[in-house]
């Protein structure tokens, strides 16, 4: 068997099982809840079921997670162990690439081909028989089937709180940055400043994207239900949301800790792992100011 200075093999684990638990439960409690709302029930258990998935996946990242801190603190893990997570975090990372280029994908896919076909445009002209007087144009504020799918009235204004959050992000690539170099001179009071300053900003941009929520349903009428400009909007900057919600708890959890101790200047890949993970949160969300708000 292996020694531990060569690779260390960890124990069976509950935890692959509560986590297969916990996404099963969730993402039948988002179908639940999504499809009661489509059916304009004025009940559902969807939110429950979702709720208690949650409990379940928080449960399990609490508890994981806290074994593989203890497993390194303890001195088990190898320098080929430090790869192998590197290799899995980049890999997790690609596989997120793959996740937005799908989605961008789609927008181009619309912009592009479906909404000039519809429009008249190419082979597929033939569609324009459908509604012979749909033009085309990108933000689509005039739907081909304006009672089933009510356009907005105007869009997101991308040089308001789009911009305010672009540079928002952007600067805290740098503050996490700082506080990486930081960390690297073994700093250790310039590293806590600089990440719980990376910590705010991220509070302060999803705090700011919900107000351009709130003020895209309430006043404008761009919803999931104002057809493909709205979809692909929501779909695009909701699931960077959420993605920016995980990267700045990682952040947090980070901070507490460094607060408690952990990392050296020499050993530390789990700050760098969440660091990765917000650097490419922050690359995403230049693509969809550019491709989503401006162009």
């Amino acid at each position: 068997m292996a020694s531990h200075e060569q690779y260390y093999v960890p124990a069976q684990s509950k935890w692959p099982i509560i986590a297969t638990l916990g996404l099963l439960i969730t993402v039948y409690g988002v179908g639940t809840w999504f499809n009661d709302m489509k059916a304009e029930r004025a009940e559902s258990n969807g939110p429950l079921i979702f709720f208690i998935g949650a409990l379940f996946l928080a449960y399990m990242l609490f508890g994981w997670f806290g074994n593989v801190i203890k497993e390194s603190r303890s001195g088990l893990y190898s320098p080929q162990m430090d790869r192998s997570f590197r290799w899995g975090m980049s890999w997790f990372i690609f596989s997120e690439v793959m996740f937005f280029a799908a989605f961008f994908g789609a927008l181009f896919y619309v912009r592009n081909l479906a909404g000039p076909w519809l429009g008249g445009e190419g082979a597929k002209g033939v569609a324009q028989m459908l509604w012979p007087n749909f033009e085309f144009t990108w933000p689509l504020l005039n739907n081909p089937d304006s009672k089933l799918f009510p356009p907005p009235s105007d869009i997101i204004d991308p040089w308001r709180l789009p911009l305010l959050n672009t540079v928002l992000l952007v600067t805290s690539s740098f503050t996490l940055t700082f506080a990486h170099h930081a960390l690297r001179k073994n700093q250790r009071k310039a590293l806590k400043l600089w990440l719980a300053l990376t910590i705010l900003l991220g509070a302060a941009f999803l705090g700011f994207q919900a107000e351009e929520y709130v003020h895209a349903y309430t006043e404008l009428g761009l919803t999931l239900g104002s057809g493909i400009y709205g979809a692909t909007f929501f779909m695009l900057t909701g699931f960077h949301g959420a993605h920016v919600t995980l990267g700045a708890l990682m952040l947090t959890i980070m901070l507490i800790r460094i607060l408690r101790g952990h990392f050296s200047p020499e050993h530390h890949f789990g700050f760098e792992a969440a660091a990765w993970y917000w650097h490419f949160v922050d690359v995403v969300w230049i693509g969809l100011f550019t491709f989503v708000y401006v162009l």
